[in-house]
């Protein structure tokens, strides 16, 4: 599969952004889908999950919890990462990453995953 990220930019601390990942081929709700970030300097850090199917469950970071929302649309191949209340803090490049071998977890961790999209930069000025 595919990815490609879309949806960061520049926005001011209390904002929002909504990021999208969409997907190539037929077989994207098969798909364990999850965002990650990546400041400079730091490494790349889990920030929210969705199940694969109907996306029932769903994980997050403790630093976005309350804050951001993941959804799927299977329709559109698509992932979503609602960002609210935005903070400067959530600065980073965003990666949405995908995956559907036997696993039973939450894949919080990168090495869960085998796909990666290209990233998109997302700016919170204080």
């Amino acid at each position: 599969v595919q990815l490609q990220a879309s949806g960061g930019g520049l926005v001011q601390a209390g904002g929002s952004l909504r990021l999208s990942c969409a997907a190539s081929g037929r077989t994207f709700s098969s798909y364990f889908m999850g965002w990650f970030r990546q400041a400079p300097g730091k490494e790349r850090e889990f920030v929210a999950a969705i199940s694969s199917w109907a996306g029932v469950s769903t994980y997050f970071a403790d630093s976005v919890k309350g804050r951001f929302t993941i959804s799927r649309d299977n329709a559109k191949n698509t992932v979503y990462l609602q960002m609210n209340s935005l903070k400067p803090e959530d600065t980073a490049v965003y990666y949405c990453a995908a995956d559907r071998r036997p696993y039973n977890g939450a894949r919080l961790t990168p090495g869960e995953y085998n796909y990666w999209g290209q990233g998109t930069q997302v700016t919170v000025s204080s």
